[in-house]
């Protein structure tokens, strides 16, 4: 059985290598998915895999890395099928028209 949630990460946690560690513990789990920073200042992430597994990355989210101050982790259902874990570029929240969160992400070209 897989499970995919998805992670919005708020506190210190830009600036401290949260993705790189997430990234890292992702694959020591064996888990799919990705991580980004988000414009706001948090991180978001949608993780899949096995239930166990992923209950040890919230678990570890809810921590992060040593230098992260983590204070508070927003878990909802995620969706996709995902082969590999990976970083992925700053994105922004958004919203689409019937209310439901959606992120897109900015093109490099249109970064300040």
């Amino acid at each position: 059985m897989t499970v995919t949630k998805h992670l919005a990460i708020s506190g210190r946690v830009q600036g401290v290598g949260f993705r790189f560690y997430m990234e890292r513990k992702a694959r020591e789990l064996g888990l799919a998915g990705w991580v980004r920073n988000r414009r706001d200042g948090s991180v978001e992430s949608v993780i899949q895999g096995s239930p166990q597994a992923v209950d040890a990355m919230i678990t570890w989210a809810q921590r992060g890395p040593a230098s992260a101050v983590v204070s508070e982790v927003k878990i909802s259902d995620g969706e996709g099928e995902f082969g590999r874990f990976e970083v992925r570029p700053t994105g922004r929240a958004s919203r689409d028209p019937a209310g439901r969160p959606g992120w897109n992400v900015i093109p490099r070209s249109r970064r300040p």
